[in-house]
């Protein structure tokens, strides 16, 4: 598979909630990153620190990435999208404009870096 097709495979696995199946696609020094300045921010290394990033997002948010376009560039793949859902503490919708850049290497995925309107979010979680 190509990385553009494990990338969609990721986001068709999660949208369903398989998390066992998002798993299968990480490397097991897969390494995530957003802005330190969301609850489930900063940088998380492997399996762990992916369980951790998405416990965190998860305890804030109920949400789902819905991919617009991906751009194909050799190992990196580029996700622009929206993200749609809820944040839990205040009952606010989340609908936001999102961009993810995904490398993947050898059939697994070792980066995945979250751009999100981050205003947008924290005035949802009701932290702006």
């Amino acid at each position: 598979m190509q990385p553009i097709d494990i990338v969609r495979e990721g986001y068709a696995r999660y949208e369903r909630r398989d998390f066992a199946g998002v798993f299968q696609l990480l490397s097991s020094d897969v390494e995530f990153s957003q802005t330190e300045t969301l609850p489930w921010g900063g940088v998380h290394r492997g399996h762990e620190g992916a369980r951790d990033f998405f416990a965190r997002l998860n305890q804030h948010t109920d949400a789902t990435p819905r991919p617009i376009t991906y751009v194909p560039a050799g190992d990196d793949v580029a996700v622009i999208g929206r993200l749609t859902g809820t944040a839990r503490a205040t009952g606010r919708p989340i609908d936001l404009d999102i961009v993810h850049v995904w490398t993947v290497k050898a059939g697994k995925i070792v980066r995945f870096a979250a751009y999100i309107d981050t205003p947008a979010m924290r005035q949802a979680l009701g932290t702006d």
